[in-house]
Formats: structure tokens, C-alpha cells, sequence
């Protein structure tokens, strides 16, 4: 643990309490152990005049939503204290009957919604409140003799609160057990298998007491193995087996989903335990992970198709056991795998939900393995799990819905990605949610899509093996490849054929056709593995109209055009579309520099603007147009249309 409290930092919001209050909680968001994803809260009572002027006791809570790691003060809620207090006087009060009255004492109706652990905030006297879900603690109760360990770690400096479901429930434990309670002679509240409180009218005495506690936890564990298995040498991965596992769990969860593999020493080492399926079993680190992780992993075996089938088998049972008539079973996906000898692999709809899971598995595996040399592992079981995942609050929420973006889930490579029309598709694909491997000879590109959902790989598609080695990566990343745009393309000088020479025309073959037939050879068998796989090669006009001085680069594209046919017909057996578009007078892109605008608009006794829309319709025609019709024709829109050569050119008179 290191405590990260900075006095010149602080100091900067000496007269701002609630600025203040956004300052601890964001140094105690920026230690993943001890909040991850939106976990834990945070508060500050303050005295507040009302609309008349007169001193009101208002409590900021953590807004829901809201991640203490980046939080500011308009993240926090604000909420009359008495109000608050007084529900506790309630014998029984449902979850959603509690967010009610929460919102019913807002100060501020434009507020995001307060945390569920409000209530427990307010019973707590003191004005700065922090609650972690810190992993070393929760670790150490999450064992048999969990109860008696804490009580010796920390003796009367904490209060120790049974396990209980968060919300109400644990807000009435909570005032039952601190009743009569010196607050003063406390530094702490400890949740069993849940976390941890601190509290003090000083916001670094009450952060300096949490960093404390989780550092004696810490030393406690210290000497605890995280693994019993010697790391075994890495094996090459089956990235068909991966992309099959990814299609299989999509069908399963109704949606596509993207994978991320964790293959550091720590997660190879845990899934080549003999006991890693059972650790899994027995729960997550704290019960709010089930929300991200389900309750339990999948194995990864021969068949990934049947290993899904049997998770979903075995969700429904779990369902079964534990429903009530009023509730509706959620899909039976998981959401992460043990690949023994590989790692864990995490299941998102999308690049950032994959990554949450991907932490709290990071963070649940080493916590269970912690416990287990400690004593053994043994988080809350079953039933409390089902609790927490089918929280009336959480099935509001999926009630509520909301519109997901057309492609999330999918996974896109696009060629030629670091500029014009191929950047433009990188972009429009993210945008309609889409993740994208953008691939360029330009070294620029991997920092250019470093970004979460993009992933930057310099590639020469004359090179067969950085071609096949691009796949594999966007494979190994995502979990598999959907839709690709054959994008790379070289334009060369204006040669007739008489005065060309080999290697610009062996330069423009390579580049122009075999490149992309390079790219496809490589990325067939992922796309068969694809959730509605799609194909658009970007040719040109100049396969339609070919013009003088451009044999070299008229022949590749329409060569280019006769391959993309072909391969509509022996792809198309597998349900993979291929279309192509044929763009023309595309000049926001790097071979258009002002000096050859004005020079081939002087030809045409035309001014650069007049050039531009020498067209049918008189439009100018940009990379984001291109790539606007290249995303439609990879999406559901053109589901049934394959073989197609489509012009994105304003009307181009020679074509028509």
C-alpha cells in the first residue's frame, strides 16, 4: 500500500470541502486494490443553507455511475441527513422503495443518483467517510476463520459487520451493530467479504486510516503463495479454437461479444493449477463482481463449442435453484474462461466491458489463491451470489435498456488505416462501435489507434508474413475477425505503357492486387469463425473508366475487382459477403497535395473547386463519404447483397 496523500495538492481546495472530498476519493480510485470499475464510495457532510437561508446538514455521496477514480464534485449526490438517518427506523424497506426516498431527499433533482450504501454513510458520524472494496482485506475474511483473523489482525480498532446484501439491508446490520459504538476509539468498520470502512472529520486522517488497515492486511497476506504451479513453457496459441470460443459464447449471449486474453506469468500460472476450475467455482472476490464476471468461469477444453453449451447448461440450472417466478433469466454466457497452460479469457460486449471483466478475474484469481495458502478460500456462496446478480436494482437497469451501437461487439481490420479513406472506415467503425485493428506501413499507426477498441499495427501488405502475422494479433486481441476492409493502395506516377518500366508495374501489382490477396488468404479462415463476416475491397473508377497513363494501376484494381468476385463466390458458401466500391475524385487524401490539384485542374482549365465537382452531381466526394458506404455495406443493411460493385463517385459520365 502506498499512501498517495500530496499536501500541496490538497492544499489547493483548503476552502473548497467538497473539491476536497473529490480529491481523496480519486487517490483512492487510482489503486485498482482497492476499488475497480466503479466499486466503492465516498462522502462528506456539510452544513448547506436551504432556499430560505437557514443551515441545512446535507450528506455528498458517490453518485452512481460515477468512478472515484476520476470523480469531481459534480459526482456526488446531496442529500438531506435527516431524512436519510430516519430510514433506518424502518423495519423492511425494498431497494427500489430505498433509491426512492433517496431521491425524494435530494437537494438537487438534476443529481446523479446516490450509491446504494447511502444509508450506511449517513449513520456514520463523522464528515468524511471512505468505503474500498479493498482485495487484501476481503481476501483475508473470505476464509473460514475469516471473522476470528480480522478481530486478531485489528483487535477494538474495528467494528466487524456480518456478511449482508448491500442497500438496506446492510445499511439496518450496520446500525444494529455500531448502536452504543464509541466512534471516536474506532478507526474502521470491516464488512465481511464485502470491505472496508474508515471515517474521521479530516480527509487525510480518515484516507490515511484506510491506507493503514489494507497495509496490515497486506503484510498479513505477505507471505501467502499466490500459485502452487511452476510456470510451464508458453505454447503457441490456437487462435482458431479462440475465434470459435468467441462465436460460440456471442450465440449464446445473443450479441457479439469481444474476447481479452490475459497471458501474463500470474494468469498462465493459475489456469495450469490442477484446482483452477474448483477456486473459480466457489465465487467471486466480492459479491458486486458477479454483476461483471457471473458466478462462476468456464473451462476451455477440445470443443468450445460444447464447453459453452455446458456453462449455459449448467447457468440454467443455477437459475433454476435459485429464482423466484417473478424474475427472468439473464443470458447464459459466461464472461470469462480458464484456457489451461494459456490464461483467462475475458468476455465483453465490448472492449472496455472485456477489460473489467479481464481486471476483476486479475484480482479474484490472486485474491483465491492468496486465501487458499492463508487457510482456504471461501467467498459468499451460491445464494447470495444469485442475490446480488438478480438485485432488483440491476433488473431495473436492464429494464431501462438502451440502444446499443450498431456494430458493437464486432471486430474490424481495415488496410491502409493510418490515413484517408482508410483512416475515415477506422473511424466510422469505432464510431457505430465496432473494434478495430487499423493496419499501415506507416509506423505512426501504433500509437496513432492506441486507444481502448483500436489496436495499431505497422504491416506492409507486400510482406506475406506481416500480413499473417496482423491477423493473428487482431485475433489474439479480440477474439476474432468479422468484417474487413482491403483498403492499401499505392498510386503510381502517370506512365504510358510505352514508357513504363518493371518495377513500377510489378510495385503497383504487388501492392494493389496481391497485397490484398495476401490479406484475404490470411484472414479466411478467421472470418468463417465470424459473427455475419463481411468483406468491402476499396477498388476505383479506373476499373470501369480506366484512363491513358495509368495501365499500371487500372490493371491491379480491376485484377483487384475479378479477385474480390471470385472470392464472393468461394467465401460466400460460408455465409461471408464480399462487396466492392469503386471511388473516385477523393481528395482529402495523401496523394492529393495542393501542387497536383492545381495542376490537374489547370488541365482542365478548371479552378481546384470546379475540379473537385466535376461530376454528375456537382458534390465533392470525401474520405468519410467513402467510408460511410464502406461500414453499410459491411453492416446488416446489405446482409443479403454480396458480389456487388457499387461507384462512390458524384456521377462520373464515363461510368454511367
Amino acid at each position: 500500500m502506498e499512501n498517495r496523500w500530496n499536501a500541496s495538492d490538497a492544499a489547493a481546495y483548503e476552502t473548497d470541502l467538497l473539491g476536497l472530498r473529490a480529491y481523496s476519493s480519486r487517490l483512492l480510485g487510482s489503486d485498482q486494490d482497492l476499488v475497480l470499475h466503479g466499486g466503492g464510495n465516498t462522502s462528506v457532510k456539510a452544513q448547506v443553507p436551504d432556499i430560505h437561508g437557514e443551515p441545512e446538514s446535507v450528506l455528498y455521496v458517490k453518485g452512481s455511475g460515477w468512478d472515484l477514480g476520476s470523480i469531481q464534485p459534480a459526482g456526488f449526490a446531496p442529500l438531506r441527513m435527516l431524512p436519510v438517518r430516519r430510514l433506518t427506523e424502518l423495519h423492511e424497506l425494498s431497494d427500489a422503495g430505498m433509491m426512492r426516498a433517496l431521491r425524494a431527499a435530494s437537494t438537487e433533482p438534476d443529481a446523479p443518483a446516490p450509491s446504494v450504501e447511502t444509508i450506511t454513510h449517513a449513520i456514520i458520524p463523522h464528515r468524511f467517510v471512505d468505503h474500498t472494496h479493498s482485495d487484501h482485506i476481503v481476501t483475508i475474511s473470505n476464509t473460514p476463520d475469516g471473522e476470528d483473523r480480522v478481530r486478531k489482525l485489528y483487535g477494538d480498532r474495528v467494528l466487524i459487520v456480518p456478511y449482508a446484501m448491500p442497500g438496506f439491508v446492510l445499511a439496518k446490520l450496520v446500525s444494529e451493530v455500531t448502536k452504543g459504538a464509541d466512534w471516536d476509539k474506532l478507526d474502521g468498520v470491516i464488512l465481511m467479504n464485502h470491505g472496508v470502512f474508515t471515517f474521521d472529520d479530516d480527509a487525510k486522517a480518515s484516507y490515511d486510516r484506510m491506507i493503514e488497515l489494507v497495509a496490515m492486511a497486506e503484510t498479513e497476506l505477505g507471505s501467502s503463495s499466490t500459485s502452487s504451479t511452476s510456470l510451464a513453457p508458453s505454447r503457441p496459441l490456437d487462435l482458431s479454437k479462440l475465434s470459435r470460443l468467441r462465436k460460440a459464447v456471442a450465440a449464446v449471449a445473443g450479441t457479439p461479444m469481444l474476447t481479452s486474453l490475459d497471458e501474463s506469468p500470474d494468469a498462465r500460472a493459475f489456469s495450469s493449477r490442477e484446482d483452477a476450475l474448483e477456486l473459480g467455482e466457489r465465487g467471486c472476490l466480492t459479491p458486486d463482481h458477479v454483476l461483471h464476471a457471473k458466478p462462476r468461469p468456464m473451462l476451455v477444453g477440445d470443443d468450445p463449442e460444447a464447453d459453452v453449451a455446458g456453462f449455459a447448461a449448467a447457468y440454467a440450472a443455477y437459475f433454476d435453484r435459485n429464482a423466484t417466478a417473478e424474475l427472468t433469466q439473464l443470458d447464459g454466457a459466461p464472461r470469462w474462461a480458464i484456457w489451461p497452460g494459456h490464461g483467462l479469457v475475458a468476455f465483453g460486449i465490448n472492449a472496455s466491458r472485456a477489460q473489467i471483466v479481464q481486471d476483476i478475474v486479475r484480482h479474484g484469481t490472486m485474491a483465491a489463491q492468496r486465501a487458499e495458502a492463508l487457510s482456504r478460500w471461501q467467498p459468499v456462496g451460491e445464494k447470495d451470489l444469485f442475490d446480488v446478480e438478480y438485485w432488483e436494482l440491476e433488473q431495473a437497469k436492464l429494464r431501462r435498456g438502451g440502444t446499443a451501437p450498431p456494430l458493437q461487439g464486432k471486430v474490424a481490420v481495415v488496410t491502409g488505416g493510418a490515413s484517408g479513406i482508410g483512416r475515415a472506415c477506422v473511424e466510422e467503425l469505432r464510431s457505430k462501435g465496432a473494434a478495430v485493428a487499423a493496419l499501415d506501413r506507416n509506423v505512426q499507426v501504433v500509437e496513432q489507434f492506441a486507444g481502448v477498441g483500436y489496436l495499431g499495427i505497422r504491416c506492409d501488405v507486400t510482406d506475406s508474413a506481416a500480413v499473417d502475422g496482423a491477423i493473428r494479433a487482431t485475433v489474439a486481441r479480440f477474439g476474432g475477425i468479422d468484417l474487413l476492409i482491403a483498403n492499401a493502395g499505392t498510386f503510381p506516377a502517370t506512365r504510358t505503357i510505352e514508357e513504363m518500366d518493371d518495377p513500377m508495374w510489378a510495385s503497383s501489382i504487388d501492392v494493389n492486387l496481391t497485397g490484398h490477396m495476401r490479406l484475404l488468404r490470411s484472414a479466411a479462415p478467421f472470418l468463417r469463425h465470424g459473427i455475419a463476416p463481411a468483406v468491402v475491397v476499396i477498388a476505383s473508377k479506373n476499373v470501369p473508366a480506366p484512363g491513358p497513363g495509368a495501365a499500371a494501376y487500372s490493371a491491379a484494381k480491376a485484377g483487384l475487382t475479378q479477385m474480390a468476385r471470385v472470392a464472393a463466390f468461394e467465401l460466400g458458401k460460408d455465409g461471408i459477403r464480399v462487396n466492392i466500391l469503386h471511388p473516385n475524385g477523393v481528395f482529402d487524401t495523401g496523394i492529393w497535395t495542393d501542387e497536383v490539384l492545381g495542376a490537374r485542374a489547370a488541365e482542365y482549365g478548371l479552378t481546384v473547386e470546379q475540379y473537385k465537382r466535376r461530376n454528375v452531381l456537382g458534390v465533392e466526394v470525401s474520405s468519410a463519404d467513402v467510408a460511410s458506404l464502406a461500414v453499410a455495406l459491411a453492416s446488416p443493411l446489405f446482409a443479403k447483397t454480396t458480389g456487388a460493385q457499387i461507384p462512390v463517385d458524384g456521377g462520373n459520365d464515363r461510368v454511367i
